[in-house]
């Protein structure tokens, strides 16, 4: 069996796809978990909880990271495998797209700054705004990407 160009980049495409669904997923159920971490931790005052949402941050820190690397090349292959598909429909996948971008990610990242660096430079009440915040940016990311 010859594999021609057209064929090998979508096998690419479908391992890109397969390596980034797993990113969206965990970060939505770990965004909402850090909240609740955060919120007991506000309401209690337990050391506990604090390490724990400290350790599940950094973890939720590698996870967004990947997922962004991985779905930023995934965007750049729907255009080059799949030319005609997306022409077709451009006017309806471009604006979804930047949808998830402006509202979701731009919310997510912005937050997850405080959450990872402000731990001790803001109020522990911006600390759990920024973490819920996170987690519904986590929402609203999935709302685009079902779309």
């Amino acid at each position: 069996m010859e594999l021609d160009p057209l064929i090998l980049s979508r096998i690419q495409f479908a391992f890109v796809v397969c390596f980034h669904a797993i990113f969206p997923v965990f970060t939505i159920g770990l965004a909402s978990f850090i909240a609740v971490l955060e919120a007991l931790s506000f309401k209690t005052g337990n050391p506990i909880w604090q390490r724990l949402s400290k350790f599940w941050i950094q973890v939720f820190a590698v996870v967004f990271g990947m997922g962004v690397v991985s779905g930023i090349v995934m965007s750049f292959q729907f255009g080059t495998n799949w030319s005609n598909f997306s022409y077709a429909t451009a006017n309806f996948l471009g604006p979804v797209l930047s949808y998830e971008v402006v509202t979701a990610f731009f919310l997510e990242a912005a937050f997850l700054g405080v959450l990872l660096f402000g731990r001790d430079k803001v109020p522990q009440g911006v600390h759990l705004f920024a973490a819920i915040m996170v987690a519904l940016g986590t929402f609203i990311s999935s709302f685009w990407i079902l779309a």
